[in-house]
């Protein structure tokens, strides 16, 4: 069976997944793109913004493991848009006319609409359903690949608290918010599922990968 990953989700030394005060201009709300510049920096991440230039090392070999082997991805509504979005026919997501999906994305959303078909191959499908009942239907359209677990970070916990996610990278990026919305609330003890490892890298950040311990 296809795997259930988490690719590339940076937190906070406090934990925090996303900033406080999320609106169509501030997709992370005051942590503005703090979270993510260690991949911004990268060759990978350049690539991805058609830039020039980035760093290589171990920052930009973990980026390059978001996209191999995926068929599909699940989001909360809260990754797609700011609250309110659905609210507005016109939205079509934070990443313009070509997302950086390349998959069909399934949004787990109170608000289902008719799917979005973008550039690149990425397909926007809404769903009303339990994460287990959203893994099955992105497990089918995945065709055998596996699921990218995209967040935000509710939706990743969610699908951690029902035992649903096979593999986890995690980006510690040394910030502190203060506030926001967290990843590890009332995940105690996870770590006893999973073997662990951490990977420190020169640009500040740590690499922090979680793997599905077998008997």
């Amino acid at each position: 069976m296809s795997l259930a990953r988490v690719q590339s989700f940076a937190i906070s030394l406090d934990g925090f997944g996303t900033g406080e005060g999320q609106s169509a201009d501030a997709h992370f709300g005051h942590a503005g793109d703090r979270l993510h510049e260690w991949m911004f920096e990268t060759r990978w991440g350049r690539e991805m913004l058609g830039r020039p230039g980035g760093g290589g090392g171990v920052d930009d070999a973990f980026s390059r493991m978001f996209a191999p082997g995926i068929g599909a991805e699940i989001m909360g509504a809260g990754k797609f848009g700011h609250p309110g979005w659905h609210e507005d026919p016109e939205w079509k997501g934070a990443w313009g006319s070509n997302p950086p999906f390349h998959t069909p994305v399934f949004v787990l959303t109170h608000h289902p609409r008719p799917p979005i078909e973008l550039e690149g191959g990425t397909t926007f499908h809404f769903l009303d359903a339990s994460p287990a009942e959203a893994l099955e239907t992105a497990r089918e359209a995945a065709k055998g690949q596996d699921v990218r677990i995209g967040g935000g970070p509710t939706m990743i916990r969610d699908f951690l608290a029902a035992g649903l996610v096979d593999h986890m990278h995690t980006v510690v990026v040394p910030i502190l918010l203060g506030r926001g919305v967290r990843l590890w609330d009332g995940l105690e003890g996870l770590e006893k599922d999973y073997v662990v490892e951490a990977t420190s890298s020169p640009s500040g950040v740590t690499h922090v990968t979680f793997t599905r311990a077998t008997a």
